[in-house]
């Protein structure tokens, strides 16, 4: 019985160490993971594929490394423009490692790893900003001064052994000191903006009124003269039939006149009381009316 428990603590000590042996050469490597073997300190392999693979047990070592994009989101930095005006810039940086021996060798973890990024980033957007104006860094041309940041930052990085993405900006603001002061600017100018604008429009409603009452003053003095005109060519036209008429009939153009003058001095509902001779009346009697001229 003593020989076989010898035995059976033989085989159990054995099977233990093969255990050990093959969990030591043994390991696997995910699809979010990439790593790199090294012996005695020494690179052997760098390993992208996820799957299972093979190490000499206690003389090579695993490093693991990410292999998904990372996120570095900086705090809120202070940056001056080309125009010497204030901007805090608060960035986000995605990044992931290229080269995981290089990240070994440089920065081994990753927050050693963000830590040197956000000092490249800063540096790198500090340089960038300088060489542009307040106005461009905050409007239009942003994009492309990140996108220039990101490219010098990518080269720099490319020494640890990390590819930079994209580099972008979440937010550019004043400093809180200088938000009151320059808001306040902003609407002092906007108001001399506005002054302008409406001073400028009232000259050319001024100019405008002018030009019109212009025009009307020039259409009424020519109506004005054609009407002038036409009277005078109907009036010699009216004169002209007068004269006609007087001439064809002397006696007959007296008689229409006279009936016009009564209708015009005569007017219906009225009373008028006058001598039978007055010479209103004398193309109402017949010429050989007995007393009558």
């Amino acid at each position: 019985m003593r020989q076989m428990s010898i035995k059976q603590m033989v085989i159990a000590v054995v099977g233990l160490a093969a255990v050990l042996v093959i969990s030591q050469s043994v390991f696997v490597i995910n699809e979010k993971e990439q790593a790199i073997v090294l012996q005695l300190g020494q690179h052997v392999a760098t390993i992208h594929e996820p799957g299972l693979h093979f190490k000499i047990p206690f003389i090579q070592t695993v490093y693991r490394f990410e292999d998904r994009v990372m996120v570095a989101d900086l705090p809120p930095t202070e940056f001056l423009t080309g125009d010497l005006k204030r901007l805090v810039v608060d960035s986000v940086t995605r990044w992931r490692i290229e080269d995981p021996l290089q990240f070994f060798k440089t920065v081994r973890t990753e927050s050693v790893a963000l830590a040197r990024l956000g000092r490249i980033i800063s540096s790198e957007l500090r340089r960038e900003l300088a060489t542009h104006n307040f106005v461009d860094a905050i409007g239009i041309k942003r994009k492309a001064i990140m996108d220039a940041a990101a490219k010098r930052t990518r080269e720099v990085a490319a020494d640890l052994g990390i590819y930079i993405v994209d580099v972008r900006k979440k937010r550019a603001d004043l400093p809180v000191e200088v938000q009151a002061s320059v808001f306040a600017r902003m609407m002092a100018e906007r108001e001399r903006m506005a002054m302008r604008y409406r001073a400028e429009g009232e000259e050319m409603a001024r100019e405008i009124k002018a030009e019109a009452d212009k025009k009307a003053v020039i259409l009424l003095a020519t109506a004005h003269k054609d009407a002038l005109t036409l009277k005078g060519i109907g009036d010699a036209e009216a004169a002209r039939i007068y004269a006609d008429a007087f001439e064809r009939d002397a006696a007959f153009f007296s008689f229409v006149r006279a009936l016009e003058a009564y209708e015009k001095f005569i007017p219906g509902g009225t009373t008028l009381v006058m001598d039978a001779d007055a010479d209103l009346f004398r193309h109402l009697w017949r010429a050989d009316t007995p007393g009558r001229r």
